[in-house]
């Protein structure tokens, strides 16, 4: 990836102590990216004055969103209500606070348990509506499938980039957001 690119570059990243979060962040800070990562106990992401605050606190150019409430499969079985509501308030709120803030791109980080339980390996993203997922993970893939749902919507009414990929379409979809402002005259905030 392209330093001059990413140098001085606002770039929040929930999730950023996560599994993902935790290779991405140090490779976009080596670039010279400005990163910050909001701590959950400092940022309730479910709360809508809180995620306000934080944008308000960043000010980011690009947001990259990987928070989830996820856990294993006994987790996911006694709290299958708290992980959908946890995700698609977290998820909206977001999205919702991207828009208004004017957010030039967003990146919203999928999740294979989103994918119908009978779908190929490896996952493509082109299988993601063929079917239901695996009953144990529904909540918390469904909660956050409906992230892209919300983005073809905002980008319909309101012209709201994003792209929202399952894990592995990470680099090419941060390639999109670099090709989008360097080579097709977009301009950022």
């Amino acid at each position: 990836m392209d330093r001059q690119f990413w140098k001085n570059k606002k770039v929040l990243v929930t999730g950023g102590s996560g599994f993902l979060g935790k290779c991405l962040e140090p490779r976009l800070l080596n670039l010279g990216a400005d990163v910050y990562v909001p701590r959950s106990n400092e940022y309730d992401l479910r709360n809508k004055s809180s995620v306000e605050k934080l944008f308000s606190k960043v000010n980011p150019n690009l947001v990259i969103h990987m928070t989830a409430h996820g856990g294993g499969i006994g987790h996911m079985r006694s709290h299958p209500g708290s992980i959908f509501y946890d995700n698609i308030m977290i998820n909206t709120l977001v999205i919702e606070t991207s828009r208004k803030y004017k957010i030039k791109k967003f990146i919203g980080i999928e999740t294979v348990c989103s994918c119908p339980k009978f779908t190929p390996v490896p996952f493509r993203e082109e299988d993601l509506w063929d079917g239901y997922p695996e009953e144990t993970n529904a909540t918390y893939g469904l909660a956050k499938k409906m992230m892209l749902v919300q983005t073809q919507a905002y980008h319909q009414e309101f012209g709201f980039k994003a792209k929202v990929t399952l894990e592995e379409g990470l680099k090419k979809t941060i390639e999109w957001y670099k090709n989008e402002i360097l080579f097709k005259g977009g301009s950022e905030k």
